[in-house]
């Protein structure tokens, strides 16, 4: 399995409403790209205070690397991807493949 996992700070301006629609459509992925299992996600929830300003977070997981490549150019990301991105101000992406053996 592959992980892919991003943190977002939302621009000032994005209302909350408009942050419900970011997840509303990441989360519509799900079932139409293949390999594409789940995704969660939601805002940053601890007294910590090490996420430098990044206000939610998702995970998603892919059945295979080779999924997640599918997916990055998918025409169903790339309209995903053109409601969410205007609404950031920065985002970070990390993908790493599960490996219980280390």
């Amino acid at each position: 399995m592959t992980r892919h996992f991003g943190i977002f700070k939302f621009n000032p301006d994005t209302t909350p409403s408009k942050i419900n629609e970011c997840f509303t459509a990441l989360q519509s992925m799900v079932g139409q790209i293949p390999g594409l299992l789940t995704c969660e996600h939601g805002p940053y929830k601890s007294e910590e205070g090490l996420n430098e300003d990044f206000t939610h977070g998702f995970i998603m997981t892919f059945d295979s690397p080779e999924s997640r490549d599918a997916y990055l150019p998918h025409p169903i990301h790339e309209k995903v991807k053109e409601i969410i991105v205007p609404c950031l101000e920065r985002v970070i992406v990390f993908d790493f493949d599960v490996n219980n053996n280390n």
